[in-house]
C-alpha cells in the first residue's frame, strides 16, 4: 500500500512539474510573442525619412516616422508582418520575428525608360519591376496607369484624364515706342514645376498648358544678397546674352526676401481643409496627402493651434483648434480620414475660413491650408465662384495655401485660381521629398507674409532697347495704371522668399522687325530720350504694402549695361536662362530660337553650383529624359 502511495505521490509530483513547466513556458513564449519593435527608416542615400507608414498586417496597428525616421510599433508575435510604405517608395514588408529592433531603407520608386523598349514606350521602376507588381498585384489600373504582365506599367491612360489648366497664351515682344511699361505682380507659386515632373516621371510630355514658365523658373533659389535698409527685400538684376537667340539680350531681376529665424515667428492659427472624396481614394493622394502632413505636425510649436476640416458630399469639422504639443491627438485626427462620396469643396472653403476667423490670432499667422485634387463637383463649383469666394473671404486677414495631390482628374486652373485670388500661394506635391521642402523646409517663409500686393512694373528706354519679352507672367499681367492703385490685388511675400523674372530684349538699332502699329494721328511718340538717361537701359520699380496697411511703399533702380556673354554671366542668370529655355522647348514656343535640350543640359550643367539639395542635378536629369521622349516622338 505504501509503495503504491508512494507511485502515485511521484507520478503527482511528476504531472505538477510537467504542469508547472508548461505554464512557465507560456508565460515565457508570451513575453517573447509580444512586446514592441523600435527602429528606423531611411532612403537609398541614409537620409532619415519621416512620415513612414508602419503598418502591422496582422494586428492593423499603424504609427508614422517622426521627423528622424524612428518608429515604435506593438507586435503580438514573432510571426506578425510589418509593412512600410511611403509615396515615391517601394513599399517593403519584413516579419517581426525576435528582433526588437529592425531598421529599414527605402528604395525610390523613380521611373526610367528601358533603352531595350523603346519600341512599346515601356516603362518601369528603377530597381525592381517584380516588387512593383506584387505592390500593385490586386490593382490593375491605378489613378489612369496600365499595369501589364510582369510587373511592367505601360503608358498614361489617356482615356482617364481629365486634368484642367488654364489656357496660356504666351506673352509677345512688345514695341518701346508704344508700350515702354511692363506691368505685373509677383508669383512664389511653383506648383507647375513639380507637376512637370510627376508627368516626366511617369513617361509623359506635359500638356503645353500645364507649363508656367515663371513658376519653373521659381521653383529654384537663387543666390541674391540679403536686404539691408528699411525695404523687406532687395532688388537684383543682372543682363547677359540671350542663349537662344545671341542678338538679344536676357535680363534678370529679382526680389531677396529677409530671412527670418523660424523660432521668432509668431504664433500660427492653422485649418487643415482636407478633400476626403471618393476621387482622393488613390495612393498618391490621400496616403501621401496624410504623411505629408505628418511632416507639418512634426514643426508645430505649443503656441501653434491646428484645426482639421474635411469635405466630401457636406463639409464637416473632425477636430477643433488644438495646441501644437498635443501631436498625437493631430496625427490620429488625421490617420482616420477615409475616402469616400463627392466634392462639395465650397462648402468646405466656408468652414474652414469660418474656423480660422473664430480662433484668429491678432498678430500671428492665420492661414487655411487646402490639400485637393481640385475636382469640386457639389455645390459651388464653377472658376468663376470660387473665385468670387476667395476674394470674399481675404479680406478677414485669412491667407491661404493650396497643395495639390494626384492626377487623372487634377484641377490645376481652379486651384490657381484659388491662390491667386485668395491671398495665398500654390504648390504640388507629387512625392514626399516635396512635401518636406514645401512643408518644412519652406512653410515658415510662407507662413510669415513680409510684404503684400507686391507689384513690379519695368520702364525700358526707348534709346537701349527697341522691344521686349516678358518670359511667363501671363496670368498675373496688370494694366499700366494698376500699378499706382493700393485697391489692386496683387502677390504675396513671404520670408526668405525669392522671386525671378526674366525679360528677353531686343536692342535698339538692331537689324530686326519688332512688332509696330500704324503711325498715330492725333499725338507723336518719340524715341529721344533725355540726355541724362541715354545710358539706361531700363528702370525697374516695385510696389509694396506692409501687412496690416492699406497704402504701398514705391522702390525703384535704374539698370544700365550692354549684356555680358552668357558664359560670363553668373550663375543665377545661367541657370535660370536654362529653365526657362526647357520650357519654351516644352510649350514648344515660337520664341524658343535656336534652342534644344542638349544646350539646355549644357547651360544648366555650368550653373549647377553647390546645389546642396541636389534640385539642379534633378532639373538636368528631367530635361535628359524630356529629350529622350522627344527623339523616340512620343506624344503630348
Amino acid at each position: 500500500m505504501l509503495m503504491k502511495f508512494n507511485q502515485k505521490h511521484n507520478v503527482m509530483k511528476n504531472v505538477l512539474k510537467i504542469f508547472g513547466i508548461l505554464v512557465l513556458t507560456g508565460i515565457i513564449l508570451s513575453f517573447v510573442e509580444s512586446g514592441t519593435v523600435t527602429g528606423k527608416v531611411t532612403d537609398e542615400k541614409g537620409n532619415s525619412l519621416a512620415g513612414v507608414l508602419v503598418n502591422n498586417k496582422t494586428t492593423g496597428a499603424k504609427v508614422y516616422t517622426a521627423s528622424d525616421g524612428s518608429y515604435k510599433i506593438q507586435v503580438s508575435s514573432g510571426a506578425d508582418l510589418l509593412r512600410f510604405s511611403l509615396s515615391g517608395y517601394i513599399a517593403t514588408e519584413i516579419k517581426a520575428g525576435n528582433r526588437s529592433i529592425i531598421n529599414i531603407r527605402l528604395v525610390s520608386e523613380l521611373m526610367v525608360m528601358e533603352d531595350d523598349l523603346n519600341s512599346s514606350k515601356t516603362f518601369r521602376t528603377a530597381k525592381a519591376d517584380a516588387r512593383f507588381a506584387a505592390e500593385y498585384a490586386a490593382a490593375p489600373s491605378i489613378a489612369g496607369y496600365n499595369l501589364q504582365g510582369g510587373g511592367r506599367i505601360n503608358r498614361y491612360n489617356y482615356n482617364f484624364n481629365t486634368e484642367g489648366y488654364s489656357p496660356v497664351n504666351e506673352n509677345g515682344f512688345k514695341n518701346v515706342r508704344h508700350n515702354p511699361l511692363s506691368t505685373f505682380s509677383i508669383d512664389v507659386d511653383n506648383a507647375s514645376y513639380s507637376n512637370i515632373r510627376r508627368f516626366i516621371n511617369m513617361g509623359q510630355l506635359p500638356p503645353a498648358d500645364a507649363v508656367r514658365i515663371e513658376e519653373m523658373i521659381n521653383y529654384f533659389r537663387y543666390s541674391y544678397p540679403e536686404p539691408s535698409g528699411r525695404h523687406p527685400f532687395a532688388v537684383y538684376t543682372e543682363v547677359a546674352v540671350c542663349p537662344w537667340n545671341n542678338r538679344h539680350l536676357l535680363f534678370q531681376v529679382g526680389l531677396k526676401g529677409k530671412s527670418i529665424d523660424k523660432s521668432t515667428l509668431p504664433p500660427s492659427n492653422l485649418v487643415f481643409l482636407i478633400d476626403v472624396s471618393g476621387s482622393m481614394d488613390d495612393p498618391n493622394k490621400l496616403p501621401l496627402l496624410k504623411s505629408a502632413f505628418g511632416l507639418l505636425v512634426n514643426e508645430l510649436r505649443p503656441q501653434d493651434r491646428v484645426a482639421i476640416v474635411v469635405y466630401a458630399g457636406a463639409a464637416g469639422l473632425v477636430l477643433g483648434s488644438t495646441t501644437g504639443d498635443q501631436k498625437d491627438k493631430i496625427m490620429r485626427a488625421i490617420d482616420n480620414l477615409r475616402a469616400g462620396g463627392s466634392t462639395a469643396g465650397g462648402e468646405g472653403l466656408r468652414l474652414a475660413y469660418s474656423v480660422a476667423e473664430k480662433n484668429f490670432i491678432d498678430g500671428g499667422n492665420n492661414r487655411v491650408i487646402l490639400a485637393t485634387d481640385g475636382d469640386f463637383n457639389v455645390g459651388e463649383s464653377s472658376n468663376g465662384g470660387m473665385e468670387r469666394l476667395v476674394e470674399e473671404k481675404r479680406k478677414s486677414g485669412v491667407y491661404i495655401t493650396v497643395l495639390g495631390f494626384g492626377m487623372g482628374n487634377y484641377k490645376d486652373d481652379k486651384m490657381e485660381i484659388i491662390a491667386d485670388k485668395g491671398n495665398g500661394n500654390y504648390a504640388y506635391i507629387d512625392n514626399l521629398q516635396e512635401a518636406r521642402r514645401v512643408l518644412v523646409r519652406e512653410f515658415g517663409g510662407t507662413l510669415f507674409t513680409i510684404a503684400n500686393d507686391v507689384k513690379f512694373q519695368i520702364e525700358f528706354n526707348p534709346a537701349r532697347v527697341s522691344s521686349y519679352r516678358l518670359i511667363g507672367y501671363e496670368n498675373r499681367l496688370l494694366n499700366d495704371e494698376d500699378f499706382n492703385n493700393d485697391t489692386k490685388d496683387a502677390g504675396e511675400m513671404g520670408s526668405g522668399h525669392n522671386v525671378t523674372a526674366l525679360y528677353e530684349i531686343i536692342p535698339a538699332g538692331a537689324d530686326e522687325r519688332v512688332p509696330s502699329i500704324d503711325p498715330l494721328k492725333y499725338q507723336k511718340v518719340s524715341s529721344a530720350p533725355e540726355s541724362g538717361q541715354s545710358n539706361e537701359l531700363l528702370t525697374v520699380k516695385v510696389r509694396y504694402k506692409v501687412p496690416g496697411n492699406e497704402t504701398s511703399i514705391l522702390m525703384e533702380k535704374p539698370v544700365s549695361g550692354n549684356g555680358k556673354k552668357i558664359e560670363e554671366a553668373s550663375e543665377n542668370i545661367r541657370f535660370a536662362a536654362a529653365v526657362a529655355e526647357f520650357g519654351m522647348l516644352l510649350r514648344d514656343s515660337e520664341f524658343k530660337g535656336n534652342s534644344d535640350f542638349e544646350k539646355v543640359i549644357v547651360l544648366a550643367g555650368s550653373a549647377r553650383g553647390e546645389d546642396e539639395e541636389g534640385y539642379r542635378a534633378e532639373f538636368i536629369r528631367m530635361v535628359k529624359s524630356a529629350k529622350g521622349m522627344k527623339s523616340s516622338g512620343l506624344p503630348e
